[in-house]
């Protein structure tokens, strides 16, 4: 059993501040400043980000996908159609999406709906992955149960001979998803627990309500 006590574990966050200014921003340009930071600073993965789903019995999933694009239509990311998450996605579009750069002291959640993209829009990506990205995707039955390491490498070296001289045709089971946001929310650590904690809300008009919150 675990027995190492953490509750005397502290961190001071002193790198940076949200002053009331930024509640005049554009969620979008915000994120997009972040996001350049992030890759400025060489934050590790700085696309990585968790996204949370829900089940039939209403109970959460959660996982690391990568993010892929984002802009007034949504945050892309793409999957296997009939992977749990996209299994889940089909009975509840609902979805969470959280980035946590710890270099930075920066984290944001967004919220929104999950829709598939066009099939044209993930052909287009799928045919610029490198070919070895596109056998895997064309090759795996995520999710699923498969009996051994050895059998997902045999099923590679057939894809590989298949595809040998020829492109990779994207699968039916493989495409893109866009969350579109309603909800985005900025935090930045400051000391004693003090934290900057911005939200924007997405009103019916489609204009953005800003707020600040208490930590």
């Amino acid at each position: 059993m675990p027995n190492r006590d953490y509750h005397a574990h502290r961190q001071s966050y002193e790198m940076g501040a949200l002053s009331d200014e930024f509640l005049q921003h554009n969620p979008l340009i915000l994120f997009q400043q972040w996001m350049d930071d992030a890759f400025e600073k060489k934050v590790d993965e700085p696309t990585a980000m968790t996204l949370s789903t829900v089940d039939q019995l209403n109970r959460p999933h959660s996982r690391i996908v990568l993010l892929k694009a984002f802009n007034e239509q949504g945050f892309v990311f793409y999957t296997h159609y009939a992977s749990d998450k996209g299994v889940q996605v089909g009975l509840n579009p609902s979805g969470a999406l959280t980035f946590f750069w710890p270099q930075l002291e920066r984290q944001v959640r967004v919220e929104g709906l999950i829709d598939k993209m066009t099939s044209e829009a993930s052909d287009s990506y799928f045919q610029s992955r490198p070919k070895d990205s596109q056998l895997g995707a064309y090759i795996s039955q995520q999710s699923q149960t498969v009996a051994s390491r050895e059998e997902l490498e045999q099923r590679m070296e057939q894809a590989k001979n298949q595809f040998k001289d020829k492109p990779v045709p994207r699968p039916d089971h493989w495409g893109g998803y866009y969350l579109k946001p309603d909800y985005i929310e900025f935090w930045q650590g400051r000391p004693n627990r003090l934290h900057d904690r911005l939200s924007f809300s997405k009103q019916p008009n489609q204009a953005w309500l800003s707020r600040r919150l208490c930590p």
